[in-house]
């Protein structure tokens, strides 16, 4: 415990600190599968599109409920790649949303389109597809839906648009791993979806790493040409491809941490669920999942008017929180354009303006849950409701 001097000279303890993310903990559980997994790995000597990347393929697009995983080197290539095996390139439009990682728009350029904005809808904070339709033009080739923060996107109309307009859809579940549409996985549902193994994630590789499934037997073809060099034979390439490969040992940690993957889901739809309880009626908003979804709950995401101050309030407490993400894409210098200047995507800047990061993982545990409550609470005691938004 640390504590700090207040009126009087008097004393008080703080909470202990509560890191946002904590991998150590992690590690700690599983430290001998993955070493066991690494060593024999090691012991082989073979470290590139190996034997554990097929069984992790097989394993993962198992997982997700479709018929083919290609492992690549991290999930902007998988979104990237998922594109451009679609026959997206150059002159193409791609629509997607502004309110998500910088990735999904950079991966939309890597592939020579240009990406289209749409606004998100409050209450997923995904792609709204009332306004989906407005942004299709004769360029237009695609829609890249984001499942943020493990909540899916409205998929249903978002697919029955595609369908009239002839647009392909690939989804970008960077942050939902688990998270389920109605009666399936995400990325079952477009024609390929895009999977980031980012040391955070709920399923996370020890560096960066990515997948795309999908059930195309075609893309699924044609990714796993494009991801080296364009080969069909060793050292011909019959089309312009990347080096973009999950290795082998990346792949190995990723089988250990899969078969643990459904425990840390269920963990952390417990952990929202305390949280849920604990802050409601506090005046800051909370995560809610559709009643049509089930939420992979990548992070625990609160909203409110005066988020600064929240964080602020909390930093001094000793817990820390994040801020995904502070910046809207159209409004970044590298994106910026005349179509899209500030007060172009209201909803997607209003979010950026209010979103926090609670400390969120699966081995946090109860009692520290407990404190960042009770913290926030704290903070919201002297603050209006109305305050309150999403």
């Amino acid at each position: 415990m640390r504590s700090h001097p207040r009126g009087g000279g008097r004393r008080e303890e703080l909470a202990p600190v509560v890191p946002v993310f904590d991998l150590q903990r992690q590690y700690a559980e599983i430290r001998s599968e993955v070493e066991a997994a690494l060593s024999a790995i090691l012991a082989r000597g073979s470290f590139i599109l190996g034997e554990e990347v097929s069984a992790f393929e097989r394993e993962f697009a198992e997982w997700c409920g479709t018929a083919h995983a290609v492992g690549v080197a991290s999930g902007t290539d998988a979104l990237r790649l998922a594109l451009t095996a679609s026959g997206i390139g150059p002159g193409d439009e791609v629509i997607t949303v502004s309110h998500t990682a910088v990735a999904t728009v950079a991966a939309v350029h890597l592939a020579g389109a240009s990406p289209v904005f749409v606004d998100v809808d409050p209450f997923r904070c995904t792609l709204d597809p009332a306004r989906l339709e407005a942004a299709i033009t004769p360029q237009t080739r695609a829609i890249v839906p984001v499942h943020l923060y493990g909540c899916p996107a409205d998929l249903a109309p978002i697919l029955d648009i595609a369908a009239r307009r002839g647009l392909t859809v690939i989804e970008d579940c960077a942050q939902a791993h688990g998270a389920r549409y109605r009666d399936r996985g995400v990325g079952s549902w477009g024609r390929a979806g895009a999977f980031s193994f980012y040391p955070t994630k709920n399923l996370g590789a020890f560096g960066d790493a990515g997948a795309v499934v999908t059930d195309d037997a075609a893309v699924a073809a044609r990714l796993r040409m494009l991801r080296e060099y364009g080969w069909r034979e060793r050292y011909v390439s019959t089309a312009r491809g990347i080096n973009s490969r999950l290795d082998e040992l990346q792949a190995g940690i990723l089988r250990v941490k899969l078969r643990r993957l459904g425990a840390w889901s269920r963990r952390r739809a417990d952990l929202a669920a305390r949280y849920a309880e604990a802050l409601a009626g506090s005046g800051v908003a909370l995560p809610r999942a559709p009643a049509d979804c089930s939420h992979a709950f990548h992070l625990y995401v609160v909203r409110h008017s005066r988020r600064d101050s929240l964080r602020a309030f909390l930093a001094g407490r000793g817990i820390g929180s994040l801020v995904h993400y502070p910046v809207p894409v159209h409004l970044q210098p590298a994106y910026r354009s005349p179509d899209f200047t500030e007060g172009a995507l209201p909803e997607s800047e209003k979010a950026a303006r209010e979103v926090l990061s609670l400390p969120f993982f699966p081995e946090l545990t109860d009692a520290e849950v407990w404190a960042v409550c009770e913290a926030v609470r704290e903070w919201a005691a002297g603050r209006p409701q109305h305050h309150a938004t999403g």
